[in-house]
């Protein structure tokens, strides 16, 4: 495979030679990278495994280390070029964002020689227009699991990713049959060699039917190109990543009557019923694990604390999904930042509804709500993911996040969820759009966040004191919940794509107060994300 981003150098930075880092980007990278606490990334449920699971595990990690290499590949190139760099504070940080550029700012570059990150990564040709991807006749362009190079003329080809890929999946499938053979659970022995199957033929369907019916095992791996997150150019072709978890068995019971309750949680939305006649799958499970590592998209700048999979729409009808919070990195987040930011932002009275508990139902509901909603238009433009586009992936996410928060607190109403209030949750919630509008305008997460934040400041659900700091007006919060997820469903049921493309551009910009507020949280060392010491 020839790596595009050589291209890039020569056509973005006039064939720039990199070169080393002077002694203020030296100092300026190591504040880059400080800014990502360290989390020894481990869980006393390890003590719980047999010998079985442990060369099961062992296995998991090989693939995962494979699977990283396959994410370098489609989201920079060649590796070795960043650990080359000339400083440590450099390759530190490229080794954060898979790259030269930074996931949390925009995707800039921050090493010299470096021009603008491809929109499409290294899944399309760098020089392909729009106009060109679209003439392009072949269907294959369209699926997840297509690169698009050029043949010996220049024109545009698909490749498949079981040929582009063909020695590293190799690799990957014979772990997976190994711990296959090693397993003792039918459940955890039948995703594998499906997933085997399906990384040789890029058909996942089965494979994701197969691990929603692995309910009982304590050990799992979710592992396969997944999310289509760095695919700028048109959010279609998905990453490779690998999370290896292990399931908490007491935390899980407590959380599976909500799943019994999902037709009904529907019914609740605050929207039209013509917008609720998708019918969500009560086959799916909600779940509490211990990730013991991340590995390719879901360890690239900031890290994943919760799953919602499998994507697919036909998985998910007859299935629903499986919704997995990993309680480890939860936990990790909210101490080391979402705490601390609550304590500067929100004035003191408030800040005892600032609660881990609240961040844990906030994370889980937010993973439930992918599942709710309208999937296909009522007016005839298809799917959601089809009307919207390019805008799909910041909609949705901005969906979960306040579908999330309507749920808890309607929840918290029923008496369903306990030991919190609806203001530690919204509380919790507010101070948690701060911690993730510091990722940036780059990530569709990030957008959601923004548009969501500018909402509730815009109406009322939060005003500045005296001292500047935040006074949440619970009462109007509740009201502007309702709202937004009004707006945004609406947006999502009539495939409303124009309103959607202009709405964002307007409101997923962070406003000047909110710099000065992310300026002041940076200025006392809280940390924007975590990285991860893998202990195991």
């Amino acid at each position: 495979m020839i790596h595009s981003h050589r291209l890039l150098l020569t056509v973005a930075a006039g064939a720039a030679v990199l070169s080393s880092c002077s002694d203020n980007e030296k100092i300026d990278l190591q504040q880059k990278v400080s800014e990502y606490a360290v989390v020894e990334l481990n869980s006393p449920l390890m003590e719980n495994l047999s010998d079985k699971d442990r060369q099961v595990l062992n296995l998991f990690r090989t693939a995962a280390v494979i699977t990283d290499g396959l994410f370098w590949q489609q989201t920079f190139g060649d590796k070795s070029e960043m650990e080359a760099l000339g400083s440590q504070a450099a390759r530190d940080y490229a080794m954060i964002n898979y790259g030269p550029w930074d996931r949390l700012d925009n995707n800039s570059p921050f090493i010299s020689g470096y021009g603008a990150k491809p929109s499409g990564a290294n899944y399309y040709p760098q020089d392909i227009t729009p106009e060109e991807f679209a003439a392009f006749s072949d269907p294959a362009k369209n699926s997840p699991y297509t690169v698009l190079r050029r043949d010996e003329s220049g024109n545009l080809k698909c490749v498949w990713y079981r040929d582009e890929y063909r020695e590293s999946l190799d690799k990957i499938c014979r772990c997976l049959e190994e711990a296959a053979m090693i397993t003792e659970n039918e459940g955890l022995k039948n995703y594998l060699l499906k997933r085997v199957q399906a990384f040789r033929t890029d058909e996942y369907y089965e494979s994701d039917l197969a691990w929603m019916d692995m309910k009982d095992s304590n050990i799992d791996i979710v592992i396969g190109p997944i999310e289509n997150y760095d695919d700028k150019l048109n959010e279609l072709k998905t990453s490779y990543e690998c999370f290896i978890l292990l399931k908490d068995e007491e935390r899980s019971a407590e959380l599976t009557k909500y799943v019994s309750m999902l037709p009904d949680l529907q019914k609740m939305l605050p929207c039209p019923e013509e917008y609720k006649t998708f019918v969500p799958g009560t086959s799916s499970d909600l779940n509490v694990y211990d990730a013991i590592y991340y590995a390719g998209d879901c360890n690239a700048g900031s890290k994943t604390i919760a799953i919602n999979l499998p994507n697919d729409d036909r998985v998910q009808a007859v299935k629903g999904t499986r919704r997995l919070q990993l309680h480890n990195s939860i936990t990790a987040k909210f101490g080391k930042i979402l705490l601390p930011i609550g304590r500067l932002l929100i004035e003191p009275d408030q800040q005892k509804h600032l609660r881990s508990e609240a961040f844990f139902w906030n994370v889980t509901f937010h993973e439930v709500a992918h599942g709710l909603g309208v999937k296909e238009t009522v007016n005839g433009k298809g799917s959601v993911d089809e009307a919207l586009k390019d805008e799909k992936t910041t909609w949705e996410e901005a969906k979960a996040d306040i579908l999330g928060l309507f749920m808890v607190c309607r929840l918290i109403d029923m008496q369903e969820i306990p030991l919190i209030s609806k203001e530690d949750a919204i509380t919790t919630f507010i101070a948690g759009l701060v911690r993730s509008v510091r990722f940036g305008a780059a990530s569709s997460h990030g957008k959601a966040n923004m548009m969501c934040y500018n909402y509730f400041k815009d109406n009322g659900a939060f005003t500045r004191n005296k001292s500047g700091q935040y006074h949440i007006d619970y009462d109007k919060a509740l009201e502007v919940i309702d709202d937004w997820a009004n707006l945004i469903i609406t947006t999502q049921a009539t495939g409303n794509y124009d309103f959607a493309k202009s709405y964002s551009a307007r409101h997923a910009i962070v406003p000047e107060p909110l710099s000065a507020d992310i300026a002041s949280v940076n200025s006392h060392g809280i940390p924007r994300d975590i990285r991860f010491d893998f202990v195991w």
